[in-house]
C-alpha cells in the first residue's frame, strides 16, 4: 500500500512540472501538415506558436526562389490572426522593404474558422500571382507585366530594381 501511495505522488510531482498547453498550442499542433513547397523550422521546438517557413513556388514569375516567413501566434489565436513577416528584402507588390505582407486574412478578413494552413496558401498564393489591387509598396504590375517579371528574375538573384537592392532568393 505504501508503495502505491508514494508512487501517486511521484505522478502528481511529475505533473505539475509539465508546463500547460494551451488551446492555441493544441490547434497549431493540428494545423501542421504541409505541401512539397513548405518547410517549416522550429527554432525552439517545444514552441510550436514560433517558427518559420520556407516557401518555393513551383510556378509563376517567383518560380526557383526560397522565400522565409516568420509566424508569430499569440495566445488568442485562433480569435487573433498569426503575425507573419518576410525576412527578406524581395521586390513584391504585396510585400513592402521592411518584410509585412498585405494579406487580406492577416487582416480584417481574419476569422477564427481560418486557420494557419490558409494563411500558408494564402502566402503561396502570392506568389502564384501577385495582388496589383492591394499592393503595399506601389509597385504597379499592371503597366507592363514584361517588365515587371524580368524586375522579379533581376532582383531574385541579388539585383537591383530602381536602385533598391534586394536579397538573393533564387535556389
Amino acid at each position: 500500500m505504501i508503495k502505491i501511495w508514494s508512487l501517486k505522488k511521484e505522478q502528481e510531482a511529475s505533473a505539475k512540472k509539465k508546463p500547460k498547453t494551451t488551446a492555441a498550442q493544441l490547434r497549431v499542433q493540428k494545423e501542421l501538415e504541409l505541401p512539397d513547397t513548405m518547410k517549416m523550422v522550429f527554432p525552439d521546438p517545444a514552441d510550436v506558436l514560433n517558427f518559420t517557413l520556407a516557401l518555393t513556388p513551383d510556378e509563376g514569375i517567383y518560380k526557383g526562389g526560397v522565400f522565409d516567413f516568420t509566424f508569430a501566434i499569440n495566445l488568442n489565436y485562433p480569435h487573433e490572426p498569426p503575425k507573419v513577416r518576410c525576412t527578406q528584402k524581395i521586390y513584391h507588390p504585396n510585400l513592402d522593404l521592411d518584410g509585412n505582407v498585405c494579406l487580406n486574412i492577416l487582416r480584417e478578413d481574419w476569422k477564427p474558422v481560418l486557420n494557419l494552413s490558409s494563411v500558408m496558401v494564402g502566402l503561396q498564393y502570392l506568389f502564384l500571382e501577385p495582388n496589383p489591387d492591394d499592393p503595399l509598396n506601389k509597385e504597379d504590375l499592371r503597366r507592363n507585366r514584361d517588365v515587371f517579371a524580368t524586375n522579379v528574375k533581376n532582383s531574385m538573384r541579388g539585383g537591383s530594381v530602381r536602385g533598391e537592392t534586394f536579397d538573393k532568393v533564387a535556389k
